[in-house]
């Protein structure tokens, strides 16, 4: 397996230091990640920067993992939605990333549960891997967005949309947003995964507490999370990527980092730990 991280997981660094996403790689590439993985490319031409990112990696010996996006299939109007995510496949082509992940929804219209959800979209997710197989480009969604965040929701959504280019990013620490335990849900994951997250949170339950803590969201349930780093928090994460491996998957595995700490701190720690974990 590669190890790679997510240009998500510098986020506070660049907001800190105003430092574009050639910096990112180069400091991703100096840390020792095998891999960058981009999120939406917000730019007046996606595409040459994405051109541009594509060359500067490939000059610097870092591979481009994945492509992800944003999306709310349930918003607005279901062919500017398809058509948005055709054009980011597009984005996904020019960068030379094998995978592109969108996500699927974030919030259900009123009336609507999200059984009934899965018939709405599960056409549009279709036609969206349809176009980028014809590119040679795979694309997935993750447990991720509170809606379909726990492993029964997206094995239903995967069997409904029922094409083999169409599977799962598997986000290690994303089922505590639905109070899912990982190392259960993974198991269900795994035969549709061909990308991976890991991350870490700090999880408490929230019986007892007034006030949330500083830094900290609720989960689906009401209890409290919040992002660390790598190996410092409630995750099984050591359990969980040897049940990865364990199964065969050779893909690459993106470090997530979405905590409070010192955020280049951070990600060289969680680097370390996987490394370790990769033994």
């Amino acid at each position: 397996m590669k190890i790679g991280v997510s240009s998500y997981s510098f986020s506070k660094y660049m907001k800190q230091t105003g430092c574009d996403l050639k910096e990112i790689c180069g400091l991703a590439r100096g840390i020792g990640f095998d891999a960058i993985e981009f999120i939406t490319i917000k730019a007046e031409d996606p595409i040459a920067v994405a051109k541009e990112l594509r060359a500067f990696c490939a000059s610097i010996g870092l591979e481009i993992s994945a492509y992800a996006v944003e999306m709310n299939l349930l918003k607005g109007d279901p062919e500017e939605n398809v058509a948005e995510l055709l054009a980011c496949v597009d984005v996904a082509e020019a960068l030379g990333a094998p995978v592109m992940r969108h996500d699927i929804c974030s919030a259900l219209p009123e009336g609507m549960t999200w059984e009934e959800a899965i018939p709405v979209m599960a056409p549009m997710i279709r036609r969206v891997t349809e176009y980028a197989a014809g590119k040679g480009i795979r694309t997935c969604s993750e447990n991720h967005g509170f809606i379909f965040q726990d492993s029964v929701r997206v094995e239903k959504v995967i069997g409904a949309v029922d094409h083999e280019n169409y599977r799962w990013l598997l986000d290690i620490g994303n089922f505590l947003c639905a109070d899912e335990h990982p190392t259960d849900a993974v198991e269900r994951a795994l035969p549709y995964t061909i990308h991976v997250h890991v991350k870490d949170f700090l999880y408490r339950k929230a019986e007892g507490l007034e006030v949330l803590p500083d830094g900290f969201f609720k989960t689906r349930n009401g209890n409290l999370l919040r992002g660390t780093i790598l190996g410092h928090g409630d995750v099984p994460v050591a359990d969980c990527v040897k049940k990865i491996r364990a199964f065969g998957y050779d893909g690459t595995v993106s470090l997530e980092f979405e905590g409070a700490e010192d955020n280049l701190n951070a990600v060289r720690l969680g680097y370390a730990y996987m490394r370790e974990l990769m033994k």
